[in-house]
C-alpha cells in the first residue's frame, strides 16, 4: 500500500525517512498516535477474549516464586539451625 498508511514495523530502513514526512506531528497527531497505541496494546494484552487458566496458574507461579524470594533468607537460616 502507500507510504503513508504503512505501520512502522512494515517501513524498510530506506523508506523511514520519507515515512516520517507523511506522519502528523503536531501535538494533536502525537496524541492520536499515543491514543491509538495505546488501544491496540490494550486490545492486544490486556482486554482478552479468549481467557483460561493459564493466565491465573500463571499469577499463582509467579507469586510463588517471588514470596520464596522474600524468605528466603529466613528459610535458608532455620533450615541450618534445624540440621546442626
Amino acid at each position: 500500500g502507500p507510504l503513508s498508511e504503512r505501520r512502522l514495523m512494515d517501513v524498510r530502513l530506506g523508506e523511514l525517512p520519507a515515512w516520517l514526512a507523511t506522519r502528523d506531528i503536531s501535538p494533536q497527531g502525537l496524541l492520536g498516535g499515543v491514543q491509538k497505541a495505546w488501544s491496540s496494546y490494550y486490545d492486544k494484552y490486556i482486554n482478552v477474549k479468549r481467557g483460561g487458566p493459564a493466565g491465573i496458574s500463571l499469577l499463582l507461579a509467579g507469586y510463588c516464586l517471588l514470596s520464596y524470594g522474600w524468605n528466603y533468607q529466613h528459610i535458608s537460616k532455620s533450615s541450618f539451625l534445624a540440621s546442626v
